[in-house]
């Protein structure tokens, strides 16, 4: 460089050259703002559950959750995607939703587990598709990391029927219900 021109560290943001920047930026933020909302939900079981015999069911899960939500935060960063502004209404409407959930007892929060883990599942092979669809080679890393957690997500999913998620009273409604606000809240946050 020349005298008294700065030199730029480094930067964390991968190469974007030919990636469909609006679909990309729409994934991350979606799998960000839903991730972030998951981790509400389980700290809302938690702080209702958290003692009981499914605490630490409730707590492994939740730790996945934590793991995935870093991922999608550094993913963000690196490919240069703004937040949903919503952020702060699912922080409070996840956390409502957990322990809500989770003062119908142990198969209440199980129910609702069960209900949006097969919600992000389904939204997570739609994304799938989608990259395939775009270049399976291009997006070989976030297609990586979106099948890891979409199995994972199917795990708690499984984990909740285990757990007798379908003994709750009314489960078909609330889980109904759980999952049209799964879907609206995915709408939002893809577009906001």
């Amino acid at each position: 460089p020349s005298a008294g021109a700065a030199l730029r560290p480094c930067s964390t943001r991968v190469a974007q050259k030919g990636i469909n920047k609006p679909v990309i930026d729409r994934i991350i933020r979606v799998d960000h703002a839903g991730e972030y909302g998951a981790n509400r939900i389980y700290a809302g079981q938690m702080a209702v559950l958290g003692r009981s015999s499914v605490g630490p069911v409730i707590q492994q899960m939740w730790n996945q959750e934590k793991v995935h939500l870093k991922k999608f935060s550094e993913l963000m960063v690196a490919y240069r995607v703004r937040p949903t502004v919503l952020l702060p209404f699912w922080n409070v409407a996840g956390f409502v939703l957990g322990a809500g959930s989770a003062l119908l007892g142990k198969k209440g929060a199980m129910a609702c587990t069960v209900a949006v883990e097969e919600s992000i599942s389904e939204h997570y092979n739609n994304q799938i598709r989608t990259l395939i669809e775009e270049d399976p080679e291009k997006y070989k890393e976030l297609l990586q990391v979106i099948k890891q957690f979409r199995d994972e997500e199917q795990e708690h999913h499984d984990i909740g029927l285990e757990h007798d998620a379908e003994a709750t009273p009314a489960y078909s409604v609330l889980k109904t219900a759980i999952q049209l606000g799964c879907k609206a809240a995915i709408f939002l946050s893809e577009r906001i």
